[in-house]
């Protein structure tokens, strides 16, 4: 019964708002069709600001698709972009997913917007940031975002306090199963509906269809292929016994459970996005959208990706190069191949340089606006150099070469697998672009630094949750799964044990504390305690209810403990503890363990009474 209460009231919540909506919007046209029956409805034309759709997927590689010469799969609506739009064949995102998603919605490079990793906050993208949504939501669109966020999940970082307007997915780096999960709405939970990605564009769809009146900016985060390696039924008995007749470069790496897995979730991405693209034509809106695809790095697994060196998590050319496809009816030429060099940093200019909406200068965009390329520019095209970066190693590409992290120059073109070092033939160059790669290292290294202790914001909003991803446990206590993202506490034991969170208030006030927890027969009993370390207040519930649900179905993953273990859990309440505002260490204990443990923790969340706002 994870949060069943909750998500029961919200449904119900959005329905009667969604059906008072409804009758504000015709009241609203009866209006204006009375004042002139002969003035049409506002809608978009060619003449008008072009509506945006940006897809990305997740752990995908540039090898996952027919287009790029993978015999393993069809995706037939995914390659009809490029055929019908630009294909810019070399083009880099980052070696993980949040400094990626970053990237995108920043047009800087990750480190500068205190994106450093996957987890443990790291993910988190500063408040002070100006996002492509953000950009386009001041210029009238309307912004809509379904799927997988992974840029902060508390406010001020959550994605209606980014500039979308609309949000249906998940805020983590990983969920842990595909069908009906709880998901976030608008920063409140329900249940999704089947699987996730199905889920996530039947919402698009939806958005679309609602806004097709106005001009809107719709962005579609696939969290597939990542694991867990979930998809239906119809999508997997294409690959169930498939024998790859394309391979990794080294076979005896590739895990060919993973491979059809991988494949055949890929082909339900290719599934869903025919079925936006048929719903742009049905609303007779393709000559008035631009379309974009790419993913978030590398392949999550050693499967054909055209002969390239490295996988995700790496910084060789396998592990940061994504296709780029954008299509614009009318106005990029179909079949255009973009040569130059092109990164993930570039998409912010490119897409408002693309749409009329100028850009702020406060803090300087590291990328170029691609228009010039796609929309074949006569204009000459400086050629330059894109950095990765992971921790302390760096990488540098140019238009044709690659320095990578261990000083060694390999030609690209010529060499995509990375096999021959080249510096020896070209000494300049190496020197050169080993010295732009310590200058590189140099500067994101400050920035790094400059937000590695950054704590969890509570109280931009009246309630926030803190997940167990963000805590830390002490003593016995231990998480459920080896990567924090969408892991729960267990293993509590002891009285001494505790979980702490990091925390910054913002607002000081009384706020009511729950918890949201599972306790087995015969573990009932536990007080539980809410304080912050060095102050006397203190919120204090006891564990009546037993409530022991069963892990979530795991029937649908391909490969075996591909990722978590998921369950429900339900709403303990605390009572009101007393939060001044600054930073501080929110600690949960238990005064008393009665059965083999306390209780298994998901979240904690704060809600700040109405009175105090």
């Amino acid at each position: 019964m994870v949060w069943r209460l909750e998500m029961r009231f919200n449904m119900i919540r959005s329905a009667l708002v969604r059906a008072r909506l409804a009758t504000l919007a015709f009241g609203a046209v009866a209006a204006l069709l009375a004042q002139n029956l002969d003035t049409p409805l506002l809608r978009a034309d060619s003449t008008a600001r072009p509506n945006v759709v940006v897809i990305l997927t997740d752990d995908q590689g540039w090898g996952d698709l027919g287009v790029t010469g993978n015999r393993n799969l069809s995706t037939p609506r995914i390659d009809a972009l490029a055929t019908e739009g630009a294909s810019v064949e070399h083009f880099y995102v980052c070696q993980v997913c949040a400094p990626t998603r970053a990237e995108f919605l920043t047009g800087r490079y990750h480190p500068r917007t205190g994106v450093s990793g996957v987890s443990r906050g790291e993910e988190r993208l500063n408040s002070d940031e100006t996002t492509i949504a953000e950009l386009f939501k001041s210029a009238g669109y309307a912004t809509g975002a379904f799927g997988k966020w992974h840029n902060g999940t508390q406010p001020p970082y959550h994605p209606n306090d980014r500039g979308f307007d609309e949000y249906y997915g998940f805020t983590s780096g990983h969920w842990g199963h595909y069908f009906s999960p709880p998901l976030d709405h608008n920063g409140e939970v329900v249940r999704g509906t089947g699987f996730v990605v199905d889920d996530f564009t039947d919402h698009a769809i939806e958005f679309i269809r609602s806004n097709r009146e106005r001009p809107f900016f719709c962005y579609l985060p696939i969290n597939t292929p990542h694991s867990p390696m979930m998809v239906p039924d119809r999508f997997y008995e294409k690959f169930d016994g498939f024998d790859p007749p394309m391979r990794h470069r080294d076979p005896d790496k590739e895990d060919i459970m993973m491979t059809r897995a991988a494949l055949a979730m890929v082909e339900n991405i290719d599934w869903n996005v025919g079925r936006l693209l048929d719903a742009l034509d049905d609303a007779e809106l393709r000559e008035q959208t631009i379309v974009v695809f790419f993913c978030d790095n590398g392949p999550n697994s050693f499967r054909w990706n055209g002969g390239m060196k490295g996988r995700k998590g790496s910084i060789d050319e396998g592990g940061l190069r994504s296709p780029l496809f954008v299509r614009w009816s009318g106005k990029i030429n179909a079949g255009t191949r973009v040569k130059p060099i092109a990164g993930a940093i570039d998409l912010l200019p490119t897409l408002c340089d693309l749409a009329g909406i100028s850009r702020p200068t406060a803090k300087p965009i590291d990328g170029r606006s691609l228009r010039p390329l796609l929309l074949a520019d006569d204009r000459p095209w400086e050629p330059r150099q894109l950095f990765s970066i992971k921790k302390n190693q760096v990488s540098v590409r140019t238009e044709r070469f690659r320095l990578d992290a261990e000083g060694q120059l390999f030609d690209i073109e010529a060499d995509p697998g990375q096999t021959i070092d080249v510096s020896s033939e070209h000494p300049a160059l190496t020197r050169e672009l080993l010295e732009l790669a310590r200058s590189h290292r140099d500067e994101m290294s400050q920035e790094f630094a400059r937000y590695a202790d950054r704590p969890f914001a509570v109280g931009y909003r009246q309630a926030t949750t803190l997940p167990a991803r963000d805590g830390v446990p002490h003593g016995t206590i231990r998480r459920s799964a080896k990567a924090p993202n969408n892991s729960f506490f267990k293993n509590w034991t002891d009285v001494d044990d505790s979980i702490t969170w990091d925390i910054d208030v913002h607002h000081a006030g009384e706020y009511e504390v729950t918890v949201f927890y599972t306790c087995a027969e015969g573990d009932q009993g536990a007080v539980i305690t809410a304080s912050v370390d060095g102050r006397d207040a203190m919120a204090r519930g006891k564990v009546t209810k037993v409530f022991d649900p069963p892990l979530y179905d795991k029937s649908k993953e391909r490969v075996a403990n591909s990722h978590y273990f998921v369950k429900d859990f339900e709403p303990l309440v605390l009572g009101k503890l007393k939060l001044e505002a600054g930073r501080g260490l929110l600690r949960l204990k238990a005064e008393s363990v009665p059965g083999k443990q306390a209780i298994d923790v998901h979240s904690i969340k704060l809600v700040r009474a109405k009175s105090a706002l």
